[in-house]
């Protein structure tokens, strides 16, 4: 199953900021008890490839995707680390044609026309749409899929519990990023109880979604 056959199945993945890799094992765990094994880990922190690293290691059956990548040398660190993908708030042409030429699976972001036509001159039609509740949201997504119809969107930035049945509804949307389930200030607290119960009514939302 491709990767993005893996998140389409899905629906969400949670997106995170972890600042110490300590957290990586006990928040896994809390994904995986909740139902869901797939986690984005961004590299906005210098925890990012550890916390990687160790996910990889002790939960073979994750799904791991290195977030916030504006680097070929970042790129590289993620998928040594052990990541499935890469994935970029916008589209470097630099990096997308890096991961192209190393076969790392790569969903890069775009909120515009000229970024999705960048995109397919590069073969790409599943792409990132960030910051999808700034960018116009479900709307934008819409209006930009009439006339590439062959582009698909993981929409992240905003979305949450109460928004995401609107994206899931869309044609033009494969599977989308979230970070409601994974709070900060929770995973800092240690509070992973609070994050499993989380991500489990996370998972039954998607699954109403998907009825």
């Amino acid at each position: 199953m491709s990767i993005v056959e893996q998140l389409s199945a899905l629906g969400v993945v949670p997106v995170i900021k972890i600042d110490s890799a300590k957290d990586a094992i006990p928040l896994a765990q809390a994904l995986k008890n909740g139902g869901l094994c797939a986690a984005e880990i961004t590299f906005r922190t210098d925890a990012a490839e550890e916390a990687i690293r160790l996910i990889a290691k002790n939960f073979p059956d994750f799904l791991i995707i290195a977030g916030t990548v504006l680097t070929p040398e970042q790129a590289d660190t993620a998928m040594a680390a052990g990541a499935a993908a890469i994935v970029s708030p916008g589209t470097n042409p630099a990096v997308v044609r890096h991961c192209l030429d190393k076969g790392y699976p790569v969903i890069p972001g775009v909120c515009t026309p000229s970024e999705v036509e960048t995109n397919l001159a590069m073969g790409l039609t599943y792409l990132k749409f960030f910051p999808a509740e700034a960018a116009g949201g479900v709307k934008m997504i819409n209006a930009m899929a009439a006339p590439y119809t062959k582009v698909k969107f993981m929409p992240t930035g905003g979305i949450n519990a109460g928004n995401i049945g609107s994206y899931l509804a869309s044609k033009a949307v494969f599977a989308c990023g979230g970070s409601w389930m994974v709070p900060g200030d929770k995973i800092k607290a240690g509070q992973f109880d609070e994050i499993e119960a989380l991500t489990r009514e996370a998972v039954q939302v998607v699954k109403e979604c998907k009825k």
